[in-house]
């Protein structure tokens, strides 16, 4: 007998301004575009304006995903083949009964930003939180968006993962500068029936506080301000132990594939698409290889927009879909580590189109790249496109 089920609506991408390419990065870092790419497989990433925050990215991202126009003239995006019809301000705005944001980067350690994100969308009083599993995030959301609509308490959910690392980024650290970009994903996950295109199959989560400290943010949470002595200098940016968050990255997502792909039935040759964090290029090589996923499935976009955090996978997803290269019923392996540490995979089938779309390729979409009929609209900001 089919029963209640969450399905995956839609989804869409929202990045800042112009591409910030390696060549244009800081001249005292000492890197080159050759050694970014060697090392990370980044060759640009984005960066939020002066006064821009995460809520700020969020809203774009929504707005796309709800059919309404983004800002003209502030950034790009793309809208995925499952979003509404006509995106990009042709098709009518989706009701929405919830808000969850998933971001390490909130507008305020107090209070969320979900709430003044759902009251800036024009939603009412609806429930709305976030969620702080970095850049596991996204995958964390879905799980909990599944219970919000599997339980009957909602409806239809807006998702959304968004960090705006630029503004904890330490202007001495190349590590971590090469690497992160800025943007935002936003995804509508609704009431559907077993079987339905879209459908949530399984998740795998977890979780290893032991080592929480080797991806942090030292001050300016209730920790750092119990204690008397003044703040070491430095502890209001981003820190991460690389080699160690390597090896931890690789063993947890490889092992939360490799259990999910067993709870759903599947081989790692079933998977149609697989859609990894987009941190870095040798993990994501790593990962796929261990699991037993060949390249032609793996779906990247961490070379144009760098490690986005909580938006990484929402805006592969969305980038992918926009170029043609889903199809209804695909099937599709998410998988995401992030601080805390956090990790986490979810299976699902890719839905169907509401309506047949032509894309408008961005800048981001090569010529070679560009489908002749896209099952998707990608809207570029700079030009009103």
């Amino acid at each position: 007998m089919e029963s209640r089920t969450a399905v995956l609506e839609g989804v869409a991408g929202w990045v800042p301004g112009e591409p910030v390419p390696n060549g244009a990065l800081p001249a005292e870092w000492e890197v080159d575009d050759a050694w970014i790419r060697t090392r990370t497989g980044i060759a640009g990433r984005h960066r939020a304006a002066p006064g821009m925050s995460t809520g700020d990215l969020a809203y774009e991202a929504a707005r796309l995903v709800l059919g309404e126009a983004a800002s003209p003239g502030a950034g790009r995006g793309w809208t995925g083949a499952s979003g509404p019809a006509g995106s990009g301000g042709s098709g009518p705005a989706r009701a929405v009964d919830a808000v969850v944001l998933a971001t390490a980067t909130p507008d305020h350690l107090c209070p969320g930003t979900a709430p003044a994100l759902a009251a800036r969308l024009g939603l009412g009083t609806v429930p709305a939180f976030d969620i702080g599993a970095v850049c596991s995030g996204f995958v964390y959301g879905l799980a909990v968006c599944h219970g919000l609509v599997v339980s009957g308490l909602c409806e239809r959910v807006l998702l959304v993962g968004a960090d705006v690392y630029s503004t904890w980024l330490d202007p001495r650290d190349r590590s971590s500068g090469v690497v992160f970009g800025d943007g935002a994903g936003a995804a509508l996950i609704g009431a559907g029936r077993t079987g339905d295109p879209g459908e949530l199959l399984a998740f795998d989560l977890g979780s290893d506080g032991t080592g929480y400290d080797l991806i942090t943010v030292v001050g300016g949470g209730a920790r750092s301000r119990s204690v008397a002595e003044p703040s070491t200098e430095g502890d209001e940016f981003f820190r991460m132990r690389g080699q160690a968050v390597y090896q931890h990255a690789v063993e947890r997502m490889t092992g939360s594939c490799r259990s999910l792909l067993r709870t759903v039935g599947w081989d790692a040759a079933d998977v149609d698409h697989f859609v990894p964090h987009q941190a870095n290029a040798r993990i994501l090589r790593a990962v796929a290889e261990r699991v037993g996923i060949g390249a032609r499935s793996c779906v990247t976009h961490l070379d144009r927009v760098g490690n986005t955090g909580a938006a990484s996978i929402p805006l592969a997803l969305a980038d992918a879909d926009a170029r043609g290269r889903f199809r209804a019923g695909d099937r599709m392996l998410l998988t995401a580590f992030g601080g805390g540490l956090t990790w986490g995979t979810v299976a699902l089938r890719w839905p169907a189109a509401t309506a047949p779309t032509t894309a408008t390729p961005t800048a981001t979409t090569s010529e070679a790249e560009r489908p002749e009929n896209s099952r998707a609209t990608a809207l570029d900001g700079r030009n009103g496109s």
